[in-house]
């Protein structure tokens, strides 16, 4: 047996085959993945989620295998008598007598200093390196992110467009716009309901992992199947960009902010659904990027421009924008709260039993799917939570938990920053608030609802309209200063003091019955 003198920890979400890590075979260094009652009862996780990381860093364990790398992989069932991860890491290091412990920076601020207190803890050399996937390293996030400073997602994208050269024609960016999103606001045709493609789906075999669940007392939510319908592996990463690329990049764009319960396929549209696969490390966004670009580039493929430029903005622009704000200003952006919101979360969000056909639909598929695109997060579940005050950790704890792919590095800019408002402006200039209106406008939501879209006040008007009024008015000081907010408030000051007075005291009533919405 050769000498174990390297322990190399491998977190769920670091599954990157082509880190550097794995260019030279040592047989002295062992690769630690594990299955922890740490990472699975910080919060609610969606079954699903764990299904997936789990099996994920199964499958990752045995290339790594067959690679020639010296593998361990623990389950629930052997790392049970460990209370934490650095006991664990403590018990490997002591049995094997290392001489040295070496971990990739993790991507939650929580594992990072976690692992930086352990690694100082120990008396024998310790190293960190960077995951290598991400486009801007974190050694270089400084030269971008400031902490406690508003950042526009535009100019950053715009300069992530001309440092990696994506789409540029020279100093300009191709077809001369940089931002195509006014043309992918459309709303899904009874025609178009019809030409929905059929979602890629796998059936990973999940059972063994129900099994563990269930024997060791993991508390889930959401809906679970032995049969896994999530990419496990690269291969199924890969499987699944190639599909989005051939079948649904061609109307992504147009349809990317559509919602609709009509269609057998209202949970995935054209939507890639890659981002589990990006985020567990499986696939490199700059892959992505460039294949996608290949398909738009094919003389046959019939991909406009708004189309890929929709899709490269999202990779190459938001996810890279919120993992540089969240690290600028963390730890502290995981407390902050501008906007004093303190309910809590309706019960019907861990049902999906609510007579808001909106709301409904799109907690009902997270349960379902552990999945919901960006629309159904920021302008469903995201405004209604905004609109009614609820507190921020409540609504962390939920998007946390329940989606497939939710990291905190992801998640608490989007839930704290862009949904709630709850960083001041960090994120967004202005509150993502929106009225039933909306809702109508780029979903059939509103055509089946107990609730009367037109309506602001009444037996069975609009909870949303009543809400975002009350919303408006109450944080008035801080949202008027936005010159784009004048108009709204004109609107609203030209009613008379009678109208107003029933709009907020419909409100009212809806935020003292908001379980029973």
């Amino acid at each position: 047996m050769t000498q174990i003198h390297t322990l190399r920890l491998i977190l769920g979400d670091q599954l990157n085959a082509s880190h550097s890590w794995f260019s030279e075979r040592d047989d002295g260094v062992l690769y630690l993945m594990a299955e922890l009652r740490q990472e699975t009862d910080y919060a609610p996780h969606h079954v699903q989620k764990v299904c997936a990381f789990f099996a994920a860093m199964e499958g990752f364990a045995t290339a790594l295998e067959k690679a020639g790398h010296h593998v361990k992989h623990m389950t629930l069932d052997e790392t049970q008598s460990f209370d934490s991860l650095d006991a664990l890491l403590k018990a490997l290091i002591d049995k094997h007598s290392v001489t040295r412990f070496e971990h990739q920076l993790p991507d939650e601020y929580r594992l990072r200093e976690q692992l930086r207190l352990f690694s100082a803890s120990l008396d024998i050399e310790t190293t960190q390196l960077g995951c290598e996937h991400f486009l801007v390293p974190d050694d270089a996030l400084n030269q971008h992110f400031t902490a406690g400073k508003h950042h526009l997602m535009e100019s950053f994208y715009r300069k992530m467009r001309k440092q990696f050269d994506v789409m540029m024609e020279d100093d300009k960016p191709e077809g001369g716009k940089w931002n195509y999103d006014k043309d992918n606001r459309a709303k899904l045709t009874k025609a178009e309901l019809e030409c929905i493609p059929e979602p890629l789906v796998f059936a990973n075999d999940v059972s063994a992992i129900l099994e563990r669940l269930e024997r060791h007392g993991v508390e889930t939510i959401g809906l679970a199947s032995s049969q896994l319908l999530w990419p496990v592996t690269r291969k199924q990463s890969l499987a699944l960009l190639d599909y989005f690329c051939q079948y649904l990049l061609p109307k992504f764009g147009s349809f990317q902010d559509a919602m609709t319960s009509e269609s057998p396929h209202r949970w995935s549209l054209y939507h890639s659904r890659l981002s589990f696969a990006l985020n567990s490390k499986m696939l490199h966004p700059m892959q992505v990027i460039h294949a996608a670009i290949r398909a738009y580039r094919h003389p046959e493929s019939g991909i406009s421009i708004n189309q890929i430029e929709g899709f490269v903005r999202q990779i190459l622009g938001w996810r890279e924008f919120v993992r540089g704000l969240y690290w600028a200003n963390m730890p502290d952006y995981s407390t902050m709260n501008a906007l004093g919101g303190a309910r809590k979360l309706p019960e019907f969000f861990w049902t999906g039993e609510t007579k808001m056909q909106c709301l409904k639909q799109a907690i009902q598929q997270s349960l379902d799917y552990g999945y919901a695109h960006h629309i159904q997060r920021l302008m469903v579940t995201g405004n209604f939570t905004l609109l009614t005050g609820i507190a921020p950790e409540e609504v962390d704890a939920w998007y946390l938990g329940i989606y497939v792919d939710a990291i905190e590095w992801v998640e608490l800019p989007n839930v704290r920053g862009m949904a709630l408002f709850a960083d001041g402006g960090l994120f967004a200039t202005k509150p993502y608030s929106a009225s039933g209106n909306y809702i109508n406008k780029m979903s059939d939501y509103c055509t089946n609802c107990h609730y009367k879209v037109k309506e602001k006040v009444g037996e069975g008007a609009c909870p949303l309209n009543s809400l975002y009024w009350h919303f408006m008015e109450r944080h008035r000081a801080r949202i008027a200063v936005n010159p784009r907010a004048g108009m709204v408030y004109r609107g609203w000051d030209s009613k008379s003091d009678e109208e107003r007075d029933e709009v907020l005291e419909q409100a009212e009533h809806y935020l003292s019955v908001l379980d029973n919405l």
